[in-house]
């Protein structure tokens, strides 16, 4: 008996010595680059994700070559299944500029059962005057494609149409003209590509403006910390908060 109890107390020494590994499901997180742009842009925010625990998906997608209808299916798709693959129990997005354009286009005709937040930087949800000033111009067709040419503030256009979402949705805008020369064409504020009323959805949670511009709010330092704040706890930290560590 003395024996078979020091084996049962040496068996359950072992096993409290044991590192405790976490059966949790990961949360995963699309990350959406805008029109134009790389996976590279948006990699301080993925690395971030990352070291944060996060799952994490940043690839490129053709935004230059197809229209938002097109890009929203395929490119959303190949993220879910991503996170699907590691059996993650909820799915967050975190885009800039076209890439929130296309969530909610996605969104218009499917529904993502373990959705959980997202956080859209400079998104032009009701439109860009800057593109209603160019998108005749052929250079701009040629350039930045169909998708671009969608991304006017006309009220028939395939923005406007879009209808409100479910879900947490935070969103961030600059007041810092990143492109000073096309602002006096945008009425108030604005991050030289997006209007800060332009950016706002109805069904927003929480909205913020910060002291940068729309081509590079993805890096900036006080961004990453309020898109972290936003998937933790749904709302953005205010100057008199502290974010979480």
């Amino acid at each position: 008996m003395k024996s078979l109890f020091r084996l049962l107390l040496l068996t359950g020494l072992l096993v409290l010595s044991l590192p405790a590994y976490s059966t949790a499901m990961p949360e995963c997180v699309i990350v959406l680059h805008g029109l134009g742009r790389t996976a590279f842009s948006m990699s301080l925010i993925e690395e971030t994700l990352n070291g944060e625990g996060y799952l994490v998906w940043n690839e490129g997608y053709p935004s230059r070559s197809e229209n938002i209808e097109e890009l929203s299916g395929t490119t959303i798709e190949e993220g879910l299944v991503f996170c699907d693959r590691h059996k993650t129990r909820t799915v967050h997005f975190v885009t800039h500029s076209l890439g929130g354009i296309l969530v909610r286009q996605y969104l218009q005709h499917n529904t993502i059962d373990n959705l959980g937040r997202v956080v859209m930087l400079s998104p032009p949800n009701h439109g860009s005057e800057v593109a209603d000033l160019l998108m005749d111009y052929s250079i701009y067709r040629i350039v930045l494609g169909p998708a671009a040419q969608q991304l006017g503030t006309d009220k028939k256009s395939l923005i406007e149409r879009l209808k409100p979402v479910k879900g947490e949705i935070g969103i961030i805008t600059g007041v810092s003209s990143s492109d000073p020369w096309f602002s006096p064409v945008i009425p108030g504020d604005d991050d030289g590509k997006v209007s800060v009323e332009s950016a706002k959805l109805e069904e927003m949670s929480d909205f913020i403006t910060v002291d940068n511009g729309h081509t590079f709010i993805m890096r900036d330092e006080t961004v990453i910390k309020q898109i972290l704040h936003f998937l933790r706890e749904g709302s953005f930290y205010r100057a008199e908060q502290q974010p979480h560590d």
